[in-house]
């Protein structure tokens, strides 16, 4: 089940696009139904059947002409676990430069979301 979701920037492409960091309270807990309301200017994201766990973000006038021309949004979500791995006490050395270096991987997720008004 989620535990908080946090809208972390609303911005302006061909759609608009929400940015959302979204906190799970287990690791293979897959229970993520994501849900956008808007109630004025207010823009609330959600998990469907739990109200508990929302965010909410205002927008601005550019951003709404682009959501009711649009009527959808695009939601791009980082998924973390709260304190899974407890405290780091020993840091090695992790060196990722160079031609051969590869990024870690990091659970992200892509969807548009329909505007409910």
């Amino acid at each position: 089940m989620v535990k908080s979701i946090e809208i972390t920037k609303a911005s302006i492409r061909a759609r608009l696009i929400i940015d959302a960091e979204v906190k799970m309270n287990d690791p293979t807990d897959y229970d993520f139904s994501p849900r956008a309301n808007m109630n004025g200017n207010v823009l609330q994201i959600h998990n469907e059947g739990d109200e508990e766990s929302n965010s909410t973000i205002e927008l601005d006038d550019e951003q709404m002409t682009v959501l009711e021309r649009d009527r959808f949004v695009e939601l791009r979500v980082k998924f973390s676990v709260q304190g899974m791995h407890g405290v780091l006490t020993h840091k090695t050395k992790i060196v990722r430069d160079g031609p051969n270096s590869k990024k870690l991987a990091e659970p992200r997720w892509k969807t548009v979301l329909p505007i409910v008004l």
